[in-house]
């Protein structure tokens, strides 16, 4: 029978971008996980921060492209969506690339604070201020302009916020506001509850934006809530959306940029296949070509990518603690953590990432499913994203588990250092950098969560 990647190399194609196999040990990015569990153990979450950076180059490398081959005239801005993750060992490799940032609540704002103070930032970095702001948010927006910071846009999500800040600031501020995009057709909306609608942006901004004469509206900002894909929907959404920023810039002369969002989609399985040079090429050709048809001077761009960014530089990695065979058909392998509390989008999303195994590679392969340890019974993985099945390798000897491109909102919506389902510990968790010799550096961010943390949390000491 053949080997696990035998099969594997059959199926998909082995060895890929960022995987290899050396000795029967899987590699990630040259780097040896087997090592990695020997020195560390499991379970383990791991960021390789150098990724961050690649694939922020990459982007800005497609949109040069994209610009020179449509003659587009306008800028192209790369903005770090930070809800993707907060942490600061994210934020520091990414603002290395000469991007800026977009924010989505109140406590995004000391961090920008932070990060200026840090010499990270400076006081005209892009700060692009999204979502359905309450007091407090739209509070620490205006107390940065009034810090001095040049180029904050808040982005207005409905008509009332404006009142906010033409109530609180005096001098010269920027303003975007959001498109309520039609949802997809399968969707259980019609129209997202985000944003403004289409009908009456130009209306609100001739009889109230316009009269304020120290605001000044210059970002059009829309979002897809299915992402970048290459599909009639949203392609009829980016037409839409350029239309109307066409029939603005005519009656307001600051409108200039062009805000498309977020959506850029990252590599969750081996058989991802997505071609982000042909896409964002096919994006900017149409703006241009829309703006020509319009007689308008094609905008400066903005996009506002997160999960795109921060994906692919993270994985889990959990040892095997346990075999069942339930009947003839369900074997089960046993993980010592959970996977829900862990990577929550397995549980919430159905969310699939790319799993492979770290050790015995060459050993049979079989089908099996994961179970985490809690007692949910949603606490499982039973399939690959392009196959309804999954296959790991056939053996009694230990084996490890990773699960890779898992970087974007697991670390904060699995909750570090809080309670979890059956009070299951927070993983530890290893940073790696890159020094100027181009050896490997790590670092414990943090330990795993002990007893005395949760009974604390709980009340109980």
């Amino acid at each position: 029978m053949q080997s696990y990647l035998e099969f594997l190399d059959l199926s998909v194609g082995f060895p890929q971008e960022g995987f290899k196999v050396v000795n029967d040990t899987l590699y990630f990015h040259d780097i040896d996980l087997m090592e990695i569990i020997e020195t560390y153990g499991t379970p383990l979450r791991f960021t390789y921060l150098p990724i961050i950076s690649k694939k922020i180059q990459q982007a800005k490398l497609y949109f040069q492209k994209a610009f020179i081959r449509n003659d587009y005239r306008g800028t192209y801005t790369y903005c770090y969506c930070t809800k993707s993750s907060h942490f600061r060992h994210v934020l520091e490799e990414a603002l290395k690339n000469d991007i800026h940032i977009e924010t989505s609540s109140a406590f995004d704002i000391p961090i920008i604070e932070a990060l200026e103070r840090r010499g990270l930032i400076k006081k005209d970095t892009m700060v692009v201020c999204n979502g359905f702001k309450r007091e407090q948010y739209k509070q620490n927006i205006v107390d940065l302009i009034h810090d001095g910071f040049t180029n904050i846009i808040p982005v207005l999500d409905n008509k009332e916020e404006f009142n906010f800040y033409q109530n609180e600031l005096e001098q010269p501020c920027k303003l975007g506001i959001r498109i309520a995009v039609e949802e997809q057709p399968d969707y259980e909306f019609y129209t997202s509850r985000l944003g403004v609608r289409a009908e009456d942006i130009i209306d609100f901004y001739l009889h109230k934006i316009k009269r304020a004469p120290n605001f000044k509206l210059t970002m059009l900002h829309f979002f897809v809530n299915s992402g970048i894909r290459d599909t009639p929907y949203y392609w009829n959404e980016l037409e839409k959306c350029v239309q109307l920023y066409c029939k603005f810039s005519k009656v307001n002369p600051d409108l200039h940029i062009l805000n498309i969002g977020g959506g850029l989609p990252f590599r969750n399985s081996l058989d991802f296949q997505f071609d982000y040079e042909y896409i964002i090429n096919e994006i900017v050709s149409r703006i241009k070509q829309i703006c020509e048809e319009n007689e308008v001077r094609e905008p400066d761009l903005v996009t506002e990518f997160g999960s795109y960014t921060v994906a692919e530089a993270s994985g889990m990695l959990f040892r095997v603690i346990g075999r069942k065979q339930q009947n003839d058909r369900e074997k089960w392998l046993m993980l010592d953590c959970s996977i829900m509390t862990t990577l929550p989008d397995v549980w919430a999303l159905n969310q699939r990432y790319i799993l492979l195994p770290i050790n015995n590679w060459d050993a049979e392969y079989e089908r099996v499913n994961l179970g985490g340890i809690t007692c949910d019974s949603q606490d499982f993985y039973n399939h690959d994203a392009h196959i309804k099945v999954l296959f790991l390798p056939k053996t009694r000897k230990q084996q490890y588990l990773g699960f890779f491109h898992t970087g974007a909102y697991q670390e904060t919506l699995s909750g570090l250092g809080g309670i979890h389902h059956c009070l299951i510990p927070t993983p530890r968790h290893l940073l790696i950098r890159k020094t100027q010799d181009n050896r490997l550096d790590f670092e414990i961010f943090t330990e795993e969560q002990n007893s005395r943390e949760v009974l604390k949390i709980l009340g109980y000491t």
